[in-house]
């Protein structure tokens, strides 16, 4: 008797879970929340991975073009997905799929494109693996910090502890082409210059958030940029 109640109550527990995932999804046959919010974050992704192929074939160019694309995305992403009132499991799948996104976007793409714009040296390679690493190690931090964050409040966040990764998405396009006009005359100061900047990801700097006012002016900025030529 005992255990036909047991078993009752657990088969009821199962269908409210199931029942729970249904209302969160728009499209329960494929795994994914769907909605508008996650759009930018899934076209900055794909941008970066078209960057790391361009990358691959010496497309430097087009590469960059990508990678800025890509941070432009990355920037509006979360102004987007504030215009909506989302659940709780859709709110973390966000926070996820936004950083996984950022380590193929900000990690894999500029070390791929830095390992073969210095000549795929051993040296370069080295810098790029610890590069993503360091990429890694500050995704999977502010991940945990952010859901500790958002289950406490639902205010938006003021600042960074340690410089975002999407600072790349500007640094990278300066320092090409710082080189290509002949200011910084060593290819070996990119790498260099990388493993700089992977390093300020884990640091515990406070680094504050722009607001879009401030983003406008970042983008502005970097059209003020001489146009990118060449491979």
């Amino acid at each position: 008797m005992n255990k036909s109640i047991f078993n009752a109550e657990m088969a009821l527990d199962m269908s409210e879970i199931g029942s729970d995932e249904h209302n969160e999804r728009e499209c329960p046959l494929l795994l994914d929340y769907y909605d508008y919010t996650v759009i930018l974050t899934y076209l900055g992704m794909l941008s970066a991975f078209m960057g790391i192929l361009m990358s691959v074939n010496s497309n430097f160019k087009t590469a960059l073009i990508c990678l800025m694309f890509t941070g432009f995305c990355d920037m509006f992403d979360g102004a987007v997905a504030s215009t909506k009132t989302r659940t709780k499991s859709e709110k973390r799948f966000g926070i996820q799929i936004d950083s996984l996104s950022d380590l193929i976007s900000f990690g894999v793409l500029p070390g791929v494109f830095v390992y073969m714009f210095a000549g795929k040296t051993v040296f370069s390679g080295m810098i790029a693996a610890v590069y993503t690493l360091f990429a890694l190690i500050r995704l999977s931090y502010f991940n945990v910090r952010e859901e500790e964050r958002q289950s406490k409040t639902d205010e938006r966040r003021s600042e960074y502890l340690g410089v975002p990764v999407t600072t790349v998405a500007l640094v990278l396009p300066v320092l090409y082409l710082l080189f290509l006009a002949g200011i910084i005359k060593n290819i070996v100061l990119l790498p260099a210059m990388l493993m700089l900047l992977g390093i300020c990801f884990i640091t515990t700097i406070k680094v504050k958030k722009p607001h879009t006012i401030g983003k406008i002016m970042m983008i502005a900025h970097s059209f003020e940029k001489p146009s990118l030529s060449g491979k």
